[in-house]
Parts: structure tokens; sequence; C-alpha cells
């Protein structure tokens, strides 16, 4: 069996593992969690196993003796299965089926928690996570800090340094941004209509917008969680969730629309790739990318609701009498919000800027998980300007802790940064901004498709960017959308 078939196989197993996994966060009833816990850990016990094992290596190993090095795409998948493998060979088997296991033993025992705003009580399983994400950057190896380890395990290619110093010089231009944004959406305030907003019309509203800018029904769904997600469960399941609030139809709108950016981007990977490194997707910045750009950047556009307001007055009738300029009122509105997946373009990555901080300290052994709290209410209060009511509006908010997702964070702000880049490139042609002024997003969609789905992981985050938009990743386009959105 070629090195090729046996990462293929390797995805079947995951795969299947990713399904359960998509059925605890969605069905699996609360007292199966403990079994659902040995089964995800089993199969990613196995997975590693097989990924490690000396068979593979020596099918690697002759595929890379026979390389000639005419085949870019085959030299660049044999580079990415030898990094895993080197990644994957510095583990223990005992390790992964034991991160596996805490990770859904702490996925819930986060939910229970959150629920009563109680943070002692999910403390002892941050602990566990933490312990074990040391141990996997110390077992990896790292240039400065263990948090290199992590980091480039979501986004290749960077460092801790690196996204510390991007942070340091966009923290003093995007509190600028998100003072001046808060205080005109003070002065010029919208409150949408209460509703109500039924889930079913939702729900159709909802799919009929998904379907508008690309994503294929016949390859994913949408379902109902508490935390909104997009989950691949083969090369033509994609599964997208989202929440739903009867006093607000946005929320559930835009999850989507986040959703099915990610959605889309799993659907534009090439099938017959599948298991390879050139059929999936090279980064966490890029896939945000994705979701970022489709929620953000077509979603709360003039374009788009020029479009999709009439019809969504329809299926709402609480809209009836709200005008077209007070409902964009309330889409670009700036807040300050303790919660993160509630947040404003304005004022989000003030959201990633602290918990990027916070993690840092935690994998460098600088801040106890004790004081967590406390240290996310003082970093809170220095960015925001006041404190989180409790530990439900703050460090218990997010569910990414709870699934061992310890270096992740710095991602969503990479996916900002890329999508403006992205979408300032595409719109330089000029029958895809026609297109989209018109509120047609094919051909948006097919340069997306084109310039960045179709190579997977075939090249790195940052040249992938350079490739597709002419130039590297900076922050420039993201800081011009800002400022022409909010600051009008």
């Amino acid at each position: 069996m070629s090195i090729f078939e046996k990462a293929r196989e390797h995805a079947l197993i995951t795969s299947s593992a990713a399904i359960l996994g998509w059925d605890q966060e969605t069905f699996l009833p609360s007292g199966s969690s403990k079994y659902r816990a040995a089964q995800l850990s089993w199969l990613s016990a196995r997975a590693h196993e097989l990924a490690t094992s000396d068979d593979w290596k020596n099918e690697l190993e002759k595929a890379e003796a026979a390389d000639p090095g005419a085949d870019h795409r085959l030299t660049a998948n044999l580079r990415q299965l030898r990094r895993e493998f080197d990644r994957a060979t510095k583990l223990p088997v005992e390790l992964v089926a034991r991160e596996s296991e805490a990770n859904s033993i702490s996925m819930h025992a986060w939910s229970e928690a959150r629920k009563q705003s109680n943070f002692p009580a999910f403390a002892p399983h941050l602990e566990t996570l933490l312990s074990i994400a040391r141990e996997k950057a110390d077992r990896w190896g790292y240039a400065n800090e263990p948090y290199d380890a992590l980091l480039d395990g979501y986004e290749r290619s960077t460092s801790t340094a690196a996204v510390a110093h991007l942070f340091d010089d966009l923290r003093p231009k995007l509190s600028k941004i998100a003072a001046e944004a808060v205080d005109i959406s003070n002065r010029h305030a919208a409150k949408l209509p209460t509703g109500p907003y039924p889930i079913k019309a939702q729900q159709e509203f909802n799919a009929k917008v998904a379907e508008s800018i690309g994503f294929d029904f016949q390859t994913g769904r949408i379902d109902t969680t508490t935390h909104p997600f997009c989950t691949t469960l083969g090369p033509a399941d994609i599964r997208l969730t989202t929440r739903y609030d009867e006093t607000d139809f946005t929320s559930s709108l835009f999850g989507v629309l986040h959703e099915a950016g990610h959605g889309l981007y799993e659907q534009g990977l090439p099938d017959e790739d599948f298991g390879l490194p050139s059929g999936t997707a090279v980064s966490l910045g890029i896939h945000e990318s994705q979701s970022r750009l489709w929620e953000n950047h077509v979603g709360r556009s003039r374009a788009f609701w020029n479009h999709w307001y009439p019809i969504a007055q329809d299926f709402f009738p609480a809209l009836a009498d709200f005008s077209i300029e007070d409902f964009l009122k309330y889409v670009w509105r700036a807040e300050f919000s303790p919660i993160r997946v509630e947040a404003d373009e304005a004022t989000y990555d003030l959201h990633i800027i602290l918990r990027f901080g916070l993690e840092r300290r935690m994998v460098n052994g600088e801040l106890a998980v004790k004081d967590v709290p406390e240290a996310w209410n003082e970093s809170f209060r220095e960015l925001f300007g006041f404190t989180p009511p409790d530990d439900r509006h703050g460090c218990l908010q997010d569910i990414h802790w709870s699934m061992g997702g310890l270096g992740y964070f710095a991602t969503y702000s990479l996916g900002n940064i890329n999508a403006a880049q992205l979408f300032a490139a595409a719109r330089q042609d000029s029958e895809i901004a026609s297109a989209i002024d018109q509120a047609n997003y094919a051909p948006l969609l097919a340069w997306l498709r084109k310039s960045v789905h179709a190579h997977g992981s075939v090249y790195d985050p940052a040249e992938l960017i350079q490739r597709a938009t002419g130039k590297p990743p900076t922050a420039d386009a993201y800081l011009s959308h800002l400022q022409s959105r909010y600051l009008r």
C-alpha cells in the first residue's frame, strides 16, 4: 500500500471520528458523554498508530526517494506528509489517547460550568489540558517558547513572536477605530424590531442565503448547537451548525454565513485528494479568511442587503416598517460587548488580542489556571473599559480551551487580515466587482476556488496569499475596510 493510500486510510479513521464529534455537539444525550469520550479516544489512538507506524515510515521514505521533483503537487504532498509524520512520531500513542479522552470529558464539564458561571468546576480540566499541551510542545520542540509549537499546528510557518509583533502594532490602531466606531454608533443608534423571528422562518431564510452564495446542500446540511461550527465528515459531507434567537434573526444568519464560508472552502477542496495535504485546508488563518469574507465583506455589505432585505421583510413581518437604512445602521453598529462571537468587526480583534496574550502566558507558565478569571477581567478592562459581569460572559465563554485548542485564537485575526486582502484582490477584477454589487456571488466563488481552495495545503499560508493577491499578507486592506465601513 503506497503512502497516499495509507493517508486515505488515515482519513477514513479521522473522518469517522469527526462524525462522532459532530454528534457529540448536536444530538448526543447528556448522559452519554463518558462512553463517547472512550470511542473518540480509541479512534484517535488507532489513527495515530497508523500514521506513526514503521510501514508508514517505509512507504514515505520510498516515495520521497522516488520523487524526481518534476511534479510540484506530488512534492508538496510528500513534504507535508513528512512534516506531519515527524510531528506525529514525537507523540506516544498513550498521550494522543489521553488527550482525546480529556478533551471529550472537558467539553462536557465546560458546558456545565459555563451554564453555572462556575470557573472552579472547569479549572481542573483546564489544568489537565494545559499539562498535555505543554507536554506536546516539549516533545515537538520549539525555537523560543512552548507556544510556538502549539501555534505551528494551526498556522504553519509563523511564530509567536511574529504574531505578538503584529498584534502590538495593530492594538493601538484597532483600539482607536473601535472607540470611534462605538461613539458613532451611539450617536446614530438603530434598534432592530424585537420580532418575533420564528426559528422555522430563520431556518428557511438562512438556507436560501447559504445556497445563493454557493453552499451545496447535496453535500451539506445545517443543524442547531450551542456553539456554531463547521466540520467535515467526508469529501461530500460538510456539516454547519448555528444557534437561534427569536428576537434577532441576524444572529443565526451571520452564524450561517460564517460557517458556510468554512463549508465553501471544504466543498472547494479537490475531492479526489481527500486525506492528502493537497485536499486539506492549509491553515486556520486561511480557513477563517473564507468565513470572515462571506460573513463580513459580503453579508454585511449594502449590496447584499439591497437584494436580500425585501426578501427578509417577507420572511419576517416585524421588519415591515423598519427601513433598510436603519437596518444597515443596526448591522454596522459597533459596541463593546463581553462576548466574542457577538462582537462586531470594529471591536472583534481586541477579543483575540486578549485571548492570545492569556494563552501565551498560561502555556509559558506565567499565569496559573486559578488566576485566569482575574487576569481575564483585568485585560478585558484595559481593552474595553469595563469588566464582564461574570465568568460565563468572561473566561468561560469560548469552547476552544475545553477541546484542547490552545494556540488557536490568533488565527481568527489572521483570518480577518487575509479575508480583507483576498476580497480587495478579487474586486480588482471589474467583472467580479460588478457581479458582487449585483449580489451575484458566483464569479467571486469561482475566483476563490481557483486562487485558494484548489491548492489545498500545497503552499504555505503566506505564499498562498502572495500568489492569490500579488503581495505578501499585510493588515493594510483590513484597516482600510474597517475605517471605510465604521468611520463613515
